[in-house]
């Protein structure tokens, strides 16, 4: 059986790939500078308590965003397109975030107890699961050789 070798990647694709990342991660960098004063600042002025509108638009549209995502990774992993990847991280994020707000938000009530069990048995593993997959499908692609700088 012959083997089939892509064709090298030209140096300008190599180093315009280098720009882009770099670049991505400086703004990254920044970003999260920048979070840190902002997370202070409203650890210490945000209301311990606040009475919300719209609570059920809220939630309706949060579960209806992850569905979307769930069905998107669905039908991408169906279809064996590669962007299933991106569709199953956001999902997975989704999902820790839903797990991380019914939580939170449950505290000091009776419903903590149902949410922290819909976070252990349900949201958390789905998630890791998700990012799991994820994490081993990288591993199979196969990404360009060049020397690390």
């Amino acid at each position: 059986m012959s083997e089939v070798r892509a064709e090298e990647p030209s140096a300008q694709l190599l180093e315009r790939i280098r720009r882009q990342r770099r670049h991505t991660l400086e703004l990254l960098t920044v970003c999260a500078v920048g979070l840190v004063p902002w997370t202070v600042l409203l650890a210490f002025t945000l209301p311990s308590g606040y009475t919300v509108r719209q609570w059920r638009t809220t939630w309706v549209g949060f579960d209806v965003l992850l569905l979307l995502a769930m069905a998107a990774t669905a039908v991408l992993g169906w279809r064996r397109h590669r962007a299933v990847v991106v569709a199953a991280v956001a999902t997975g994020a989704l999902l820790l975030c839903d797990a991380w707000f019914d939580v939170s938000l449950a505290l000091g009530t009776p419903d903590v107890w149902w949410s922290a069990a819909l976070a252990v048995c349900v949201e958390l593993p789905l998630a890791g699961f998700l990012i799991h997959r994820v994490l081993g499908m990288l591993k199979l692609a196969q990404w360009p050789q060049q020397p690390v700088r």
